[in-house]
């Protein structure tokens, strides 16, 4: 298997010194190209990043604040609630998880609601590589994505053939999509340009032979980066690689996505496009559990960005639990009371 991996990575090395995303996505070259000369070099890409703005932390949190205090009732809530459940990731991400398991998974999120054909389906199901292949047969027939997180999850502390083969295998085994994690050694060490070649080597490690490719997500893993600098460093850096999303966390730390950190990233996607003219995903996960932790979201979304990014295709949560807890509200708004506790399944 070793060889394996060497060879692959060749193969990469070999294609243009792993290219830029635009080698496979024409239409962003043009956008690209005025920020070539910031990944030029080591020292280039540092240079840049440093040179950010400075994170107000105060101004940032009591930002956060005030967009969690805003209510929203009646039709407006009902319509936040269908968006929310459109936009989740469902997952399952456990040692003990079984074929029998993600099928019951991929059921709920095909039909979250049984009873009521007219509540939406989930945006995907989040699933080890090795369970790619069971959630696409379960999904056969519907519009969910297939996610699975890759590249040594949720440490990310393997070699970079080792990741490569690893979303290669999720890839081939028909993942729509790859949520792989960044390298924080590298990132807190300074290593900068490092983490961009290897993001963008994940990128291309998601094409598949037809010239289509998974999406890419690149989690951060925000409570190991400890500031709202580097979080927004690490906005910058994923999205000049190539990444589709930024996420917050792998949900196996003890800070996942909060209010504050999440705002800071839809702010970096915001100047983002900006700048560069991309579009890019935000997908806060771990930790957001009910309706109003939604909402709070979805307001900081529509607040921050605006229309544009209220769309599974761009925004996602990154949850399990939080599907039940909408499903219950759901339901009280329809008839005006909550359902029981057999209501739904527990995850």
């Amino acid at each position: 298997m070793t060889d394996r991996y060497a060879r692959r990575y060749a193969e990469l090395v070999t294609m243009s010194s792993l290219p830029p995303v635009s080698a496979f996505d024409p239409e962003a070259a043009d956008r690209l190209a005025s920020m070539a000369d910031v990944t030029a070099s080591d020292s280039a890409l540092r240079r840049f990043l440093h040179g950010l703005p400075g994170v107000d932390a105060v101004g940032l949190e009591a930002r956060a604040a005030v967009l969690g205090t805003r209510s929203i009732k009646t039709t407006a809530k009902a319509y936040a609630i269908d968006l929310a459940i459109s936009m989740i990731d469902l997952t399952t991400l456990e040692g003990a998880d079984t074929p029998g398991k993600v099928r019951a998974l991929c059921a709920k999120g095909t039909r979250p609601d049984p009873t009521d054909r007219a509540a939406p389906q989930v945006a995907a199901i989040c699933v080890y590589p090795d369970m790619v292949r069971t959630a696409k047969e379960a999904l056969q027939g519907t519009t969910i994505n297939v996610a699975s997180v890759a590249t040594a999850f949720p440490a990310g502390r393997a070699s970079l053939p080792v990741k490569l083969a690893d979303t290669a295998d999720a890839v081939a085994a028909g993942a729509d999509e790859i949520d792989m994690v960044l390298d924080r050694g590298a990132f807190l060490s300074g290593r900068y340009l490092s983490v961009f070649e290897e993001i963008r080597a994940i990128r291309l490690a998601c094409v598949r032979p037809d010239g289509s490719a998974a999406h890419l997500k690149v989690i951060f893993e925000n409570g190991e980066l400890s500031t709202y600098d580097n979080i927004r460093r690490a906005s910058w850096l994923a999205m000049l690689a190539g990444a589709g999303f930024i996420k917050t966390s792998t949900g196996k730390v003890a800070v996942n996505a909060t209010l504050p950190n999440t705002l800071l990233m839809l702010e970096a996607v915001r100047d983002f496009r900006d700048t560069v003219g991309v579009q890019v995903g935000v997908k806060p996960a771990g930790g957001i559990r009910t309706t109003k932790d939604a909402v709070k979201y979805l307001v900081a979304v529509s607040e921050t960005l605006g229309g544009d990014w209220l769309d599974p295709h761009w925004f996602r949560f990154g949850a399990s639990s939080l599907l039940n807890d909408l499903l219950m509200q759901r339901q009280k708004l329809s008839t005006g009371r909550y359902s029981g506790p057999d209501y739904v399944t527990v995850d």
